[in-house]
């Protein structure tokens, strides 16, 4: 299927997407190519593209592992997973539902990353994509999925690292009565399961990988390609791999 309408591109040229894994057009109707820089066959965008070949090229296997991802979209690796993995599986965070169930219209089970209800060690590899910087308690987040994940086991994320050298900064909290506190502008990105996007906790900078460590105790390792064969060049693109000991 052509996702892309015939017209004329800021940006376009030919290439292999590593999801599709077919000779496709990428193209792009503005010069923002972190959302618009589309495979003309998947839809696919840079940074799932990226995501996608570290899995391929760190965990060649990935098809036989036991992958989680938390907070999947309909498109590029996630759906690339679904269709390989036979011991894949997904997870969206729904407030009024009980922890662990699932739900009856998404047909999707309900876990809070900050509080999973998975067993130990239940995980070869935990996927998230452009969801850490949307958790009120990053520490809580990043010790359970170190909980969740086998021994070896790693947390492949992609996450915008905007403030790059920069300290990472605190966007929005929770206050102890629970209401949300905002310390600066909110912003809000898409939500695949709510059309109100999803309001932004942090700007992270290269220091996240201290941060796991420090929290989590898992090495971190921030890998950015560049690399407009395959379709992956875009701003905040980098993929990160934390290991549990």
């Amino acid at each position: 299927m052509n996702f892309l309408k015939k017209q004329k591109f800021f940006f376009h040229e030919k290439g292999y997407c590593p999801i599709c894994e077919a000779d496709v057009y990428f193209q792009a109707e503005n010069e923002w190519f972190r959302d618009y820089l589309l495979c003309s066959s998947c839809g696919s965008i840079p940074r799932e593209r990226a995501l996608m070949q570290v899995i391929k090229f760190y965990y060649p296997n990935y098809k036989e592992l036991t992958i989680h991802e938390t907070s999947p979209c309909n498109r590029g690796a996630s759906t690339k997973l679904t269709r390989e993995c036979t011991n894949y599986s997904q997870s969206h965070y729904f407030s009024m539902l009980t922890p662990g169930t699932v739900h009856s219209q998404y047909g999707i089970r309900n876990e809070n990353i900050e509080n999973m209800t998975f067993p130990e060690a239940s995980f070869d590899i935990f996927i998230s994509q452009d969801v850490m910087e949307h958790i009120f308690n990053p520490s809580c987040a990043f010790k359970e999925i170190t909980r969740v994940l086998k021994s070896g086991g790693a947390h492949i994320f992609t996450v915008p690292l905007v403030n790059k050298g920069k300290k990472s900064q605190r966007w929005a909290s929770i206050t102890e009565s629970g209401a949300i506190e905002y310390h600066h502008t909110p912003e809000y990105h898409g939500n695949p399961i709510d059309n109100k996007g999803s309001l932004v906790t942090m700007h992270w900078g290269y220091d996240i990988a201290d941060f796991i460590y420090k929290e989590a105790c898992m090495f971190t390792t921030i890998f950015l390609i560049d690399n407009i064969y395959q379709g992956i060049r875009a701003e905040f693109i980098e993929v990160l791999i934390s290991k549990k000991l």
